[in-house]
């Protein structure tokens, strides 16, 4: 008898991924900082991304619960909070509430600091 191909992961083989970490191309362009996936590896590669302080460059990079993503924008730097890691691509609102947009005010020296520490 021939037994079946395993053709990916199963559906308790995601939730065990998404539980440990995520790709960051995965993950931007699931939370729709990113219009495709292969935007999320460019922007990834150009090395304009931090995760928890440190300089980024590989799209295979995980991250986890908690980690702090700082990224440009067009019309200021963005810096993230993860509150929860996505398990799809969803709608823009689903997408919002996996992550705290910590954005400080300019001349606010209180809430810079914050995030420093």
């Amino acid at each position: 008898m021939v037994e079946p191909v395993d053709r990916g992961q199963s559906a308790a083989g995601r939730d065990q991924a998404v539980m440990t970490g995520l790709r960051i191309d995965k993950l931007l362009w699931y939370l729709r900082l990113a219009p495709t996936r292969s935007a999320a590896q460019a922007l990834v590669a150009a090395g304009h991304l931090r995760i928890d302080g440190r300089r980024v460059e590989r799209s295979s990079a995980i991250v986890r619960n908690g980690s702090l993503l700082v990224m440009p924008g067009p019309p200021r730097v963005r810096v993230l909070r993860l509150v929860s890691l996505p398990h799809r691509r969803g709608p823009p609102a689903e997408a919002a509430a996996c992550y705290i947009d910590m954005a400080v005010e300019e001349g606010d020296g209180k809430a810079e600091s914050a995030l420093l520490t």
